[in-house]
């Protein structure tokens, strides 16, 4: 009986401990697990939509020099100034700029979009799970997460003064944490982020001339 009774106690630990192990087991670690995995792949960028470089625009314009002389600042961008006839007599300056060596390398290329792409500047990560909805625990469940996050992964130019001060949403999120929610999918591969609520702390976007 004794012995009964032990293998019956070793089986079960078993059992649980991989049911804890398993990606689709429901548990806040799989769920931080999934949101990370998330987040990594969705990482915080300047712009809304991927841009093209080489740009012109017109110098007088602080609007649209502004962020891109902040990103001339922090060594992304290579600037020239010249002259656009826009008469036969008549001309204005303009200001063109590209990508540095720097800002080729801190690039994010558009995989669907061949010389397009956009800078992007780390992105959140959880602190801490704060609670989620119950669920069956079955293949194709769901369970709404609401979490703690702060941002990792911001790079030098991301952290500079004048880098922020022109793209706002850039400095609200990496010098910032806050919390959110998103609603999470059990799937064969594990717990999959299907919904990602917009943070509470989240500004609107600097204004750029693209």
């Amino acid at each position: 009986m004794k012995k009964t009774s032990k293998a019956a106690l070793i089986l079960t630990a078993a059992t649980l401990l991989l049911s804890g192990c398993r990606k689709t087991a429901d548990n806040t670690a799989n769920y931080e697990a999934a949101l990370n995995a998330y987040f990594t792949a969705h990482p915080s960028c300047l712009w809304p939509q991927p841009v093209r470089f080489p740009v012109q625009v017109d110098t007088s314009n602080t609007l649209q020099t502004g962020p891109y002389d902040a990103l001339f600042d922090a060594g992304l961008l290579v600037r020239a100034t010249d002259e656009k006839k826009v008469l036969i007599v008549a001309s204005r300056q303009v200001t063109n700029y590209d990508l540095s060596d720097k800002g080729r390398s801190n690039w994010t290329a558009d995989p669907n979009n061949p010389g397009y792409g956009n800078f992007c500047y780390g992105h959140r990560a959880v602190q801490t799970i704060i609670d989620a909805t119950p669920n069956n625990g079955r293949p194709g469940a769901t369970t709404k997460v609401n979490y703690l996050y702060f941002f990792t992964g911001a790079p030098d130019w991301a952290q500079a003064i004048e880098t922020q001060t022109e793209f706002h949403k850039l400095a609200t999120e990496v010098t910032g944490h806050g919390g959110s929610s998103a609603i999470l999918n059990d799937t064969p591969n594990g717990w999959q982020v299907q919904v990602a609520a917009t943070p509470k702390t989240v500004n609107p976007d600097a204004t750029i001339v693209q």
